[in-house]
């Protein structure tokens, strides 16, 4: 290479290495690199030198692989990132439809609908995703033909009892 250091053209005329780590990084990969150490300080997995060493280098780097050598002891950051807008709980949908397939398979889908319900809205309520209102109708399907049967049992019981006692 020339004694600048701004040119990446070797001395003996052959092109330059090529490769995704020798590609230029811009200031937002600097930047996102700078947060990924912000994150990883916060966790406190580098001390503040450290953290500053590095920041220092991230700023300062000119390449992908510059960029690389200064997180490759990191691990990746946990997904702490929310749900998308307009996900819907895919348990939220199974306890909808386990509600209202009861009415076609019979009781088979209540426990289901009830079960699903409840660890859909534990779960809506952790990651923020959407179908808290299906979570909610698949629950209020479950538990009401749940009662019913419930109360379909006592009568008949209560009926069988009341009958038998008067022969």
């Amino acid at each position: 290479m020339t004694g600048d250091d701004t040119t990446l053209i070797p001395e003996n005329g052959a092109p330059p290495p090529t490769g995704p780590g020798t590609m230029r990084a811009s200031d937002a990969d600097r930047d996102r690199v700078a947060e990924f150490l912000n994150v990883a300080y916060s966790e406190g997995r580098l001390s503040r030198d450290e953290y500053d060493d590095r920041l220092a280098q991230a700023l300062s780097a000119r390449t992908f692989a510059d960029l690389d050598l200064i997180v490759a002891d990191l691990p990746v950051a946990r997904a702490t990132i929310p749900a998308p807008v307009g996900r819907i709980n895919e348990l939220a949908i199974a306890s909808l439809a386990c509600g209202l397939a009861q009415f076609m398979f019979g009781p088979l889908a209540t426990i289901p609908a009830i079960v699903f319900g409840h660890m859909a809205r534990h779960q809506i309520k952790r990651t923020g995703e959407q179908g808290a209102g299906l979570a909610l109708a698949g629950l209020a399907l479950g538990w009401t033909v749940a009662i019913l049967a419930i109360l379909l049992v006592v009568g008949m019981a209560t009926s069988v009892t009341t009958h038998g006692m008067t022969r």
